[in-house]
């Protein structure tokens, strides 16, 4: 008990020069006061871990009222404080009542002195243990706090967007399974956060667990835990992730990757909401919101028997799809914007702007990465201008412009114009090298410019 501060209080000077005596070398701090007018006084003024609080201090009053009055005061001030009772009276009425007042314990007078540290030394230990629990729990919210005010803005004004936000906004304050199905690249995890944010469940944490990414042979052990010993590798106990969501909210990303067997194991925790840890028998209950998220098309996977249509049951109560950013093009300049301020901060390029030519060629590129493939053109621009102008030549795609013209899907002179176009806009007005890269004669290209009016 070295680190133990220890505060003592009665009003018989005896006992205190005892108890002084006693604990004075195996404490770091004992401090003896005789009248609990002071009492609160001394736990403002040093935080102290166990009080050793006399049960009468008036003469001929032998009720133990003043005593459990100040153990109250003693835990509406800290309620981490171990209390120990001490009397002359063996009354066990009254050891019951300060017990379940929040007594740890109760001695009486005179005691064993071996006895005595002991109960003092379990009061020094729960004590502190309070104090490990409270600062992991205010490290928790903290953590939780600080997800949260990290998280990525929601950014677009598009009706399509502004649509999609009002259902999530919607059901976000339900405890409803949430399926969030979309091309990749368009924000699924995004989201997914937003929904816990504005959830009943926010001040919990929010799991994330790429199920892609996990091993078939350590499904059960990731997701559910394990006892130490549990198997060859297994040095310690662990939680797996559903436990941790306990309370809160558990993302299961690219839920379609999961073989039949780690399927059927996760629907049987969904429907009863427990699990057993591996190399344990004790189910464990857990309470938390489910949010998957896939670009797979799990209604084909379920015609071809590669997933559980009761598991699609169990995780789509209410399904979200998320538009490609070709969907929503009216966004593209203000997540421009965004991503410039937040690349331009990042290598210290201020005062960076953006051409309106550049942004019409964001606008009509296709975006089959969606907007993680505009965040890293964006970022490469950044890195890559040599001015404080962001110009259409500062962006290269990793499509090619025949995949354009493909997607365009119009008649053939249509693309044929569009494929010119974007030719000479890729050449910079070059006509020879757009000759040489469309694989026709100059007069050949004249002509169809001409007829084009491009």
């Amino acid at each position: 008990m070295k680190d133990a501060k220890i505060l003592i209080v009665d009003d018989n000077k005896s006992i205190l020069s005892a108890l002084n005596l006693l604990l004075n070398n195996s404490c770091k701090k004992v401090k003896c006061i005789s009248t609990p007018n002071s009492l609160m006084t001394e736990l403002k003024i040093d935080n102290y871990d166990v009080v050793l609080l006399d049960m009468n201090f008036k003469a001929g009053i032998n009720t133990g009222n003043e005593g459990i009055y100040w153990l109250n005061q003693i835990f509406e001030y800290n309620p981490g404080i171990s209390v120990i009772m001490i009397t002359a009276y063996g009354d066990v009425e009254l050891a019951v009542k300060a017990v379940r007042n929040g007594a740890v314990d109760f001695v009486l007078k005179p005691w064993e002195n071996e006895k005595m540290l002991t109960t003092i030394e379990m009061a020094w230990k729960l004590s502190r243990s309070k104090k490990e629990v409270s600062s992991l729990k205010l490290k928790e919210s903290e953590l939780v706090a600080q997800i949260n005010s990290k998280q990525n803005p929601i950014i677009g004004t598009s009706l399509v967007w502004q649509n999609l936000m009002k259902l999530v906004k919607k059901v976000a304050c339900t405890n409803a399974n949430i399926l969030i199905t979309g091309e990749n690249g368009t924000g699924k995890e995004l989201i997914a956060r937003e929904i816990h944010r504005l959830s009943n469940r926010s001040q919990n944490v929010m799991v994330n667990v790429d199920m892609g990414s996990i091993a078939e042979t350590l499904f059960e052990s990731e997701l559910f835990g394990h006892k130490k010993g549990a198997f060859t590798d297994a040095q310690s106990d662990r939680m797996g992730k559903i436990e941790a969501s306990n309370k809160g909210t558990l993302f299961l990303d690219e839920i379609g990757n999961l073989s039949l067997p780690m399927q059927a194991k996760l629907l049987a925790v969904l429907q009863n909401r427990s699990l057993t840890r591996l190399g344990e028998n004790t189910a464990v209950d857990i309470d938390l919101r489910l949010v998957c998220a896939t670009n797979c098309k799990l209604t084909k996977m379920i015609t071809k028997g590669t997933f559980r249509e009761d598991l699609l049951y169990r995780i789509n109560t209410i399904q979200i799809e998320l538009p490609p950013l070709r969907d929503r093009q009216d966004d593209i300049p203000e997540l421009v914007s965004h991503f410039i301020k937040l690349y331009a901060d990042k290598y210290n390029k201020k005062g960076l702007n953006i051409s309106t030519k550049a942004i019409a060629k964001l606008q009509n590129y296709t975006w089959p990465g969606n907007v993680r493939e505009l965040q890293h053109a964006i970022e490469k621009a950044v890195i890559l201008c040599e001015n404080h102008l962001i110009g259409i030549n500062d962006f290269v795609f990793k499509m090619d412009e025949f995949t354009k013209v493909e997607a365009y899907g119009g008649t053939l002179e249509e693309m044929e114009k569009q494929l010119i176009t974007a030719a000479i806009e890729k050449q910079m007005g070059n006509l020879s090298a757009v000759s040489s890269q469309l694989g026709i004669t100059r007069q050949t290209l004249y002509n169809k410019i001409k007829k084009y009016g491009i």
